[in-house]
């Protein structure tokens, strides 16, 4: 028994101090160093460019890009994720770990009370307290020892039933720390397995834009420009536009005005702000400044808040884009939403219709 009594505030100790370490400030986001090189398969199908390069090649590399940064983004998803469960599960470990500290302290409380109760028949010669009552002469003083001898044994029963259910919950906390830890172990390295996949796109991404002279930079710029224009076009030929007339509530003005405020901040990943964000930092800090939690990234943000006809949009709503949800931006109004894009660029306002659409979701619904 007292080896379990050990092992269980060993528990306690190890979870508190875990959890401290997966809780330090400053781990969450940090940068790698150095960083991965990207893996053989990003980097061979780089094309090599001449000296200035054709539109063809341009719009080669801009899909490309396109591609990799998008890679980057679904597994950016998965980082938050597993970053937001951590924090859950951290959370949960510090709770169960307070728990079983106060239950061994409860324990050792009833098991001095049990020793007091023990030590007392000792000193009655053994004898007990039934017994003693049927030596008594007293009437009186049997009478009032028949009501002492019923409490005491409720009491004794009471005793010996909340030491068993004590030690019980000390067992159960004790399992339910380890199962967390675990979550925890498995979360890590479902965060560092999407950490590297996110360095090596970026990392290729940054490699085939080195490759490029300064004013074939600029083309390029230009043709990301006339492709989410051309998107946006076709998306407002639709007569779309006209359908969206809702006005925005409290609530989601408060999220426009913090989320518009943040143009020309830079993207990166994993980032909640204030200085950088990624799409999804953006979104959820927006709407944490109007009073109003929601998930932390995109897909989340997609599976579990109200889904909106486009035509009924409202400023503050998010849209999500792509098949898999792996980018949100702000509607703001006026055919426009302003979102954290990617690496290398900065919170800006675009077209809603400059991506593919998947569907529109409501925080304040």
């Amino acid at each position: 028994m007292g080896t379990g009594k050990r092992g269980l505030l060993v528990v306690a100790v190890t979870v508190v101090c875990a959890v401290t370490v997966w809780g330090a400030p400053g781990t969450a986001f940090a940068s790698p160093s150095p960083s991965p090189t990207p893996s053989s398969t990003a980097g061979s199908t780089a094309p090599a460019l001449p000296s200035t390069a054709s539109n063809k090649d341009l719009e080669a590399v801009r899909t490309q890009l396109e591609a990799l940064y998008h890679d980057a983004a679904v597994a950016t998803d998965a980082y938050n994720a597993a970053e937001e469960a951590a924090k859950r599960q951290s959370a949960e470990i510090v709770a169960l770990a307070t728990k079983i500290v106060e239950g061994r302290e409860k324990l050792d409380d009833l098991k001095d009370r049990a020793g007091a109760a023990a030590r007392s028949q000792y000193r009655t010669g053994g004898l007990p307290d039934e017994a003693q009552l049927m030596l008594s002469d007293d009437p009186t003083e049997f009478l009032n020892g028949a009501g002492r001898v019923l409490q005491g044994e409720r009491a004794t029963k009471g005793l010996l039933s909340e030491l068993t259910r004590t030690q019980e919950d000390l067992e159960q906390y004790s399992t339910d720390a380890s199962a967390q830890w675990q979550k925890l172990e498995t979360g890590r390295k479902t965060k560092a397995a999407a950490q590297k996949k996110i360095e090596t796109q970026i990392a290729a991404a940054e490699k085939l834009e080195s490759q490029l002279e300064k004013e074939d930079k600029k083309r390029l710029e230009q043709l990301e420009a006339q492709a989410a224009q051309q998107a946006q076009t076709a998306w407002l030929s639709t007569g779309v536009l006209a359908e969206i007339n809702s006005s925005a509530t409290a609530q989601g003005t408060k999220a426009v005005q913090y989320a518009t405020a943040q143009t020309g901040k830079p993207y990166v990943w994993g980032a909640e702000g204030p200085d950088s964000f990624d799409c999804s930092g953006l979104t959820s800090e927006a709407w944490k400044s109007a009073g109003r939690a929601i998930p932390r990234t995109s897909q989340e943000q997609w599976n579990q808040l109200p889904h909106i006809a486009v035509a009924d949009m409202r400023p503050g709503d998010l849209i999500i884009y792509f098949d898999d949800a792996s980018h949100v931006a702000m509607y703001v109004g006026d055919g426009l939403i302003v979102h954290a894009p990617r690496p290398g660029r900065t919170v800006t306002l675009a077209g809603a219709g400059s991506m593919p659409i998947l569907g529109v979701v409501r925080p304040d619904a």
